[in-house]
């Protein structure tokens, strides 16, 4: 794996990860691209790496927002921390149900086999990106049909919202190129919710949930470092902390520029830009990446 290599996955997960057009699914095709395994230990590796940066990137450019509205008063944290729990625990029971469904029935004949062993497939990638971009389409078409309103910090976000974005979000995990914030935003915005705040709680969940999932990743590199050795993991670890920090200096350029789009009523353009990634990847399927 060389520097210019680890220097594009990162750019392109730091960028494409706080976009709402799915990073997993444009980090695959670029590894693909790239000649890489996406399954192999060291990409393993990359990735926790990449993701934890475009996570610190998260907490650092949402911060300054989530202190006025969230941590301003005892009750507003509270409130807070409330509807966070809540969408995050139905998060993970639709995650899990879908997860154990499609392990149960496609992978029925492999004892081993895990959700992950599909996320490399393109077939798959395309009609998820697909659908990702429909739904962003309907949200920006809903957002240009409805009467603008002041949305007040107390009443934006209610508990039956927080609870639908949260089993939304939850739809996304197991799919790559279901992208996780397109599609929680646009279900805000379609059930009434200011975009800021749709943006800013679809990134607060995205904190929440980096930790378990980077655990998860983590957990699967160590079985498979015990499986296959260390020493190449070792090697590729620098290029690792290099990622990330690339990823978080992608990461925030990208939250700039996704918040400048949400507020110029642009929305629907990421759902046109999906519909043309979904067909971009069906092509390279069909020419045998």
């Amino acid at each position: 794996m060389t520097l210019l290599k680890i220097i594009i996955l990162a750019v392109v997960q730091g960028l494409a990860e706080l976009l709402p057009v799915s990073s997993s699914a444009h980090v695959v095709v670029a590894e693909k691209l790239l000649g890489l395994d996406p399954s192999s230990p060291p990409m393993t590796l990359l990735l926790v790496m990449l993701h934890t940066g475009t996570m610190v990137a998260v907490i650092v450019y949402f911060w300054p927002q989530w202190r006025r509205t969230y941590f301003k008063s005892a009750p507003a944290f509270r409130n807070f921390a409330v509807l966070l729990v809540v969408a995050t625990a139905l998060t993970a029971v639709v995650g899990e149900a879908i997860k154990i469904v499609i392990e149960k029935t496609a992978f029925r004949n492999l004892p081993h086999a895990q959700i992950e062993d599909l996320f490399s497939h393109l077939e798959l990638i395309a009609p998820a990106l697909a659908a990702a971009g429909i739904l962003i389409l309907i949200a920006g078409l809903f957002e240009k049909r409805k009467v603008a309103r002041a949305a007040s910090a107390a009443d934006d976000l209610n508990m039956k919202q927080a609870g639908v974005i949260g089993a939304v979000q939850g739809l996304c995990l197991p799919f790559r190129g279901f992208s996780r914030s397109g599609a929680t935003i646009s279900t805000g915005m379609l059930l009434g919710v200011a975009k800021s705040r749709a943006e800013a709680f679809s990134f607060a969940l995205a904190v929440v949930l980096t930790p378990p999932v980077v655990a998860r990743e983590i957990l699967r590199l160590a079985q498979s470092a015990r499986i296959n050795g260390t020493a190449e993991l070792a090697s590729v670890g620098l290029y690792s902390v290099l990622g990330a920090v690339l990823a978080f200096l992608a990461g925030l350029l990208a939250l700039r520029w996704l918040s400048r789009w949400l507020e110029g009523g642009r929305w629907y353009l990421f759902g046109i830009y999906c519909l043309v990634a979904a067909a971009a990847v069906t092509a390279l399927h069909r020419a045998g990446y």
